[in-house]
């Protein structure tokens, strides 16, 4: 039996063995965007002019009238694509479980930050050790507080006028945690705002994963929501209820959320008809400058050369009726849904402004992708393909560093969670895609093309080392401080935090299921088929997950099962064998099995979820901080810190890849590290050129006073405090003359 063990043992090493480092990291330069079947390609498709409807989406998304007190989808991703506000961005930890989540607690300083403080270098890291690269050296401070996003004064929703004013009709009052005396400011955010830039690639957005892979055209749910949302146009008489099932749109999910959201955007009780309502029949961007040469709007702009002009010679309306079918906005009457109190009935088009919204801001964001950075233009090795780092203006010491940091970027295990050309593996269908032979298709410059393939993230299967295949991973199964556990694929915990802090994946949706896919993964082994609600989970491999679930050996094992518990053909329960190109031997328990291992042997189906988010995208990190979900951190020198002493908090769920103590031995490999990451920036996002150029935006950022005091009078309500604004300039398609710093450096102003 011992031999058996052994024998074992030494075959699941092989594919190891073959891609000891991973997936290399590779440009992002010609990759495919995942396709939306039935959105532009069908006979009947949604949207009928892609320009338009893009046109529609930049100016939804940097409009503040969008929002119920001037927040627009941009104010939290002005910058880079993310947020770099220090003032009145502090959240007391509201995700928690505990009674310090309603609390502000002491930050690095020394200082209770609370509502309206202005950020300062010393408030950094939120979780430090007294030597920053041992934990041995113990802990020498720890706050819950996150560094989020401020946003609304929220209040109770009450009416919108249809042609002009910002600020919707609320009952707002202060707030019972964000204030000071009796004063109120803005709610802030509980976790950090990550950039939307090459957002498209996710297979899930947000921390928590909770915007689906699936668009069904009027809430974040997909599948998950039982409810049709839409109105479709059967007759000229007649519309009917109806949902939309639209594949990787994760994007136009995500959009569902915050324009409703009362810390974000929204007042309480505010639906989406109200948010027609009230921009149908504007101007798009009314009160905001756009530049005359703005890659997308400077067609429909009322600027000129010499002089700015706010709004756009249009209408939503207008350009809803132009991008998208006329089944889902031409009805003449009204539909049938229940309107609040004293509000006239809804027409079509406003009770479909969710869809519109949805779609519009995902192919907007669709073409916001950064593949211009020094690691995407330098000339490679043809080879290896690895970066030269030659052409770039570079002298000898930089390109040692940068081509000692790309090293070590593999060499740590970096690239088993960012992986792929997008620097992370929640780009699912991008990374599946790109490792899946198909003729006559390259991707990365003309000069170094990279085939499709196998070898397409490195030589010898490299991406099958963090669990990358041909096909579409939802979950996969790999090795936390616990033993071998399932878990989303494309999410991890890197021990930021206590758990307890943020449940993240380990949450539920707004009817009670989990958000993980792996639990949902479970219920499908243990036979319960109908908690299963998102497509994709029941068609997983076992055989392409990084540690094996179940192996064909006459043997016992703690941690996985065998043929003696009972096993069977993955694919035979729904006689539809998946075992082709695969790592290893494809089988799952039998659902007795399963069942039993519930009572006698739990390991085997164990979940990684609690405290566990989303990998983000490395891209342009060097501008996106504040890092992590909790904000915990300003700058990448005490991000590589955090990596090489371990993480921050020990927890049964923390994946094994945050263990890079290596780099505790040489200043100078961290430094080049860091110079890595930097190279991943892209000039083009740096100084917002085209597509990265946008309209200009007062973004709130803190109330008059400080965190002591604030004064109010705000216009909305005399218990308000009033605001005081980052004014962000519109800048055309030539972008910026003055370019995005770091976060770091906005602390230090």
């Amino acid at each position: 039996m011992q031999i058996t063990k052994l024998i074992f043992q030494a075959i699941l090493l092989i594919p190891v063995i073959a891609s000891a480092h991973g997936p290399q990291p590779t440009p992002l330069q010609n990759v495919p965007i995942p396709s939306v079947p039935g959105l532009l390609d069908s006979n009947d498709p949604i949207v009928v002019d892609k320009a338009k409807a893009i046109v529609l989406g930049k100016a939804l998304f940097w409009d503040v009238n969008v929002g119920s007190d001037g927040m627009a989808c941009a104010s939290c991703h002005f910058h880079a694509g993310a947020d770099r506000r220090v003032k009145n961005q502090l959240n007391p930890g509201q995700k928690g479980l505990d009674t310090n989540s309603q609390t502000f607690q002491p930050l690095a300083s020394g200082v209770v930050g609370g509502p309206n403080y202005t950020l300062s270098a010393a408030d950094f890291p939120s979780f430090d050790y007294h030597d920053p690269l041992l934990q041995s050296s113990g802990i020498s401070f720890t706050s819950d507080d996150v560094v989020g996003s401020a946003g609304t004064f929220s209040g109770e929703y009450a009416s919108v006028n249809q042609f002009s004013g910002m600020n919707d009709q609320c009952k707002r009052a202060a707030d019972p945690i964000f204030h000071i005396g009796a004063v109120g400011s803005r709610r802030v955010e509980p976790r950090n705002a990550p950039s939307v830039i090459n957002a498209v690639f996710n297979h899930r957005n947000f921390w928590d994963g909770r915007a689906n892979n699936i668009y069904n055209g009027f809430s974040p749910w997909g599948e998950r929501d039982p409810n049709n949302g839409l109105w479709l146009k059967t007759g000229a008489r007649s519309v009917i209820p109806y949902r939309l099932h639209l594949e990787n749109s994760s994007l136009a999910s995500q959009a569902m959320a915050p324009a409703l959201n009362n810390v974000e955007m929204s007042c309480n009780q505010r639906n989406w008809p109200e948010i027609g309502r009230k921009l149908l029949l504007r101007q798009p961007l009314q009160n905001q400058a756009v530049h005359h040469a703005d890659s997308v709007l400077g067609v429909y702009s009322l600027s000129s050369l010499d002089k700015q002009r706010p709004g756009l010679n249009t209408t939503y309306k207008n350009l809803i009726m132009q991008a998208f079918n006329t089944k889902f906005w031409s009805f003449s009457g009204s539909v049938p849904i229940q309107v609040p109190s004293g509000h006239t009935p809804y027409n079509q088009m406003e009770a479909n402004f969710s869809m519109f919204f949805g779609l519009a801001l995902q192919l907007y964001q669709s073409t916001l992708i950064s593949d211009q950075s020094e690691f995407d233009l330098s000339p490679r090795d043809p080879i290896t393909l690895e970066p030269t780092w030659q052409g770039l203006g570079k002298t000898a010491d930089e390109i040692s560093a940068l081509t000692d940091g790309y090293e070590t970027f593999s060499a740590v295990h970096c690239n088993l969670c960012h992986s792929g050309p997008a620097f992370t593996k929640a780009a699912i269908v991008l990374n599946s895609t790109l490792v899946t032979p198909k003729a006559n298709s390259y991707y990365g410059s003309a000069d170094s093309p990279i085939a499709y393939g196998l070898n397409a993230f490195g030589d010898g299967l490299a991406g099958q080392a963090a669990g990358i295949s041909q096909n579409i991973s939802l979950i996969t199964r790999d090795t936390v401080t616990a033993g071998s556990r399932l878990l989303d694929f494309g999410f991890a915990n890197s021990g930021v935090n206590d758990p307890n802090t943020d449940p993240g994946i380990a949450g539920i949706d707004d009817f009670g299921h989990p958000l993980s896919f792996a639990d949902q993964y479970v219920d499908y082994l243990l036979g319960q088929y109908a908690a299963v609600l998102d497509p994709g989970v029941k068609t997983v491999r076992s055989c392409d997950f990084i540690v094996p679930l179940s192996v064909n050996i006459p043997a016992s094992f703690p941690d996985k099962f065998s043929s003696s518990d009972g096993i069977q053909l993955d694919g035979s329960r729904e006689n539809n064998l998946r075992q082709q190109n695969c790592n290893y031997s494809a089988y799952i328990p039998t659902i007795a099995a399963a069942n039993a291992a519930l009572i006698s042997a739990p390991a085997k189906l164990a979940v990684s979820k609690q405290g566990v988010f989303k990998v983000p995208s490395l891209r342009n990190v060097e501008l996106t901080g504040p890092y992590m979900h909790n904000g915990g951190m300003a700058t990448l020198e005490q991000v590589v810190e955090f990596y090489t002493r371990k993480g921050n908090f020990n927890n049964p769920d923390k994946h094994l890849t945050v263990n890079q103590v290596l780099l505790q031995f040489d200043a100078g490999q961290r430094a080049d590290l860091v110079a890595f990451l930097k190279s991943l920036t892209d000039n083009r996002v740096r100084y917002e050129k085209a597509p990265f150029d946008h309209p200009a935006i007062a973004v709130p950022n803190g109330q008059v006073g400080d965190n002591r005091a604030l004064i109010a009078g705000n216009a909305m309500a005399a218990g308000l405090a009033k605001d005081e604004y980052l004014l962000i300039p519109a800048v055309g398609a030539d972008g910026s003359p003055t370019p995005l710093l770091g976060f770091d450096t906005y602390l230090a102003q």
